[in-house]
């Protein structure tokens, strides 16, 4: 099981075993993680959104044109924002790094 690691807004990290096939969103909440997600990862709002490491960034498939839209309702995107709704969890990204921004 790939595994994914979480450092949440106040510098806490936590390494949690994803399923292939879940979404990174999906696996931070159900770990125990307060990330939003209203729309339930349907691409329609950008509370789920993440920062991911650089070094992983490339690795991951790109941003659609949908994505890239929710993400100008991000708040402190970045160059390597994400909605973690659209990252899927394969063997590939075992040892992703995901950053939660603080929410207002």
């Amino acid at each position: 099981m790939p595994r994914l690691i979480v450092i949440n807004f106040d510098g806490k990290r936590r390494e949690l075993d994803i399923p292939v096939g879940k979404s990174v969103m999906l696996g931070i909440r159900e770990n125990g993680y307060d990330l939003e997600g209203t729309c339930e990862g349907s691409l329609a709002c950008a509370t789920c959104h993440v920062h991911v490491d650089e070094a992983w960034f490339t690795k991951l498939e790109s941003r659609t044109e949908d994505e890239i839209d929710m993400l100008d309702f991000a708040e402190d995107p970045s160059a390597t924002s994400r909605l973690s709704c659209q990252i899927v969890m394969s063997d590939d990204l075992d040892g992703l790094i995901v950053n939660i921004p603080p929410t207002p």
